[in-house]
């Protein structure tokens, strides 16, 4: 039976496979890896045949978890009896909050929720008991904070029939938003087909003070690189400022990430998600993270050379980009930025 919760166990299993599959991906590629890299790749299907070429190749891979909202959860779980399979295939959730239209106010806007949509929700939740899948129902939660809070992690691949899925990579997770086939795919046991997605880092330097929030480094990075700049692309925040952020602030980062057109955004595993996993009820799940953190960081040479920002480096190959720097905001807005925020492209 598969296990819905993330618990050692499963994140045992993650970080072991992750390590076995890299082994073959270091002695084909020969090069230092990114963290996205380390998880996309950590999760192949079969890492000795896959061509791995970023922008071109498409990677077939085994996501760790998949999470329905409640109106792709519907033809989802429909598509999926279909398949004649007895239960999904790896942990998988659906949560009911999509459905619940804001007109007047919470609670009443949710009781007449339950009134409009009582079929749709009883099916959601006699499905999910029929197959395995964690239900979630009306009012337990928005799909994005329920998953960081009780199923991300740092490493996890986890996809999602949302479009701000990425919020759970402010736990260090990838967590890319997908179609309902995709998913229904995944739940039914056939791997993921994503293109490979190039590589965007923003290096981070310095830390938030005065009237900063995380969301000024998010907006100022979508002023540079706009609604479509991360298309195909996964946006990774490293260097010492990114260690300064707390995990919700990381996942503020990541979330408004979608607006780039990015696969998705990324921050390393550090202290900050170990604080955000213990005060979350998951103590058990950080002594994994900090054996396994060479998997959960890009590697040090990627960081040294973004550190130095002389040319583009590991994290832009195979074709070097043009470099942007962006240490310096107008004038009326300096106090707003992290100080020393450098995007190579």
């Amino acid at each position: 039976m598969t296990t819905i919760e993330s618990t050692p166990a499963m994140m045992r299993k993650v970080y072991g496979t992750m390590a076995k599959n890299l082994k073959v991906v270091r002695r084909r590629l020969g090069k230092p890896l990114t963290l996205a890299d380390k998880v996309l790749l950590g999760h192949l299907d079969d890492p000795e045949s896959q061509d791995m070429v970023p922008g071109k190749s498409y990677l077939f891979l085994r996501p760790d978890r998949v999470v329905f909202q409640d109106v792709l959860g519907q033809t989802g779980l429909l598509q999926f009896m279909q398949t004649r399979r007895d239960r999904v295939a790896v942990p998988a959730t659906i949560h009911c909050d999509h459905l619940i239209q804001a007109r007047v106010e919470g609670e009443r806007d949710l009781r007449e929720s339950l009134l409009e949509n009582n079929e749709i929700y009883g099916f959601l939740r006699t499905a999910a008991a029929r197959f395995g899948l964690g239900f979630w129902g009306p009012g337990a939660g928005i799909i994005h904070q329920v998953v960081l809070e009780n199923y991300a992690f740092p490493g996890e691949l986890l996809i999602g029939t949302d479009s701000h899925t990425p919020n759970a990579g402010g736990l260090g997770a990838c967590a890319v938003g997908v179609g309902g086939a995709d998913a229904v795919e995944t739940i039914a046991g056939l791997p993921w087909e994503v293109l490979y997605p190039k590589h965007i880092a923003v290096y981070l330097t310095g830390k938030m003070s005065g009237w900063t929030a995380p969301k000024d480094v998010i907006l100022f990075v979508a002023g540079q690189l706009t609604v479509s700049g991360g298309t195909n692309a996964i946006v990774e925040y490293i260097g010492p400022g990114a260690r300064t952020i707390s995990a919700t602030g990381k996942a503020t980062i990541t979330n408004m990430g979608a607006e780039l057109g990015a696969t998705t955004s990324m921050f390393p595993a550090d202290e900050h998600m170990a604080k955000y996993l213990r005060a979350t009820g998951r103590a058990a799940l950080v002594p994994l993270m900090e054996k396994n953190i060479a998997l959960l960081a890009p590697d040090a040479e990627v960081e040294a050379v973004h550190r130095h920002h002389r040319r583009p480096g590991p994290a832009t190959q195979p074709a070097p980009g043009r470099v942007v720097n962006f240490p310096k905001a107008p004038a009326r807005n300096r106090r707003r930025q992290l100080r020393g925020l450098h995007a190579f492209l």
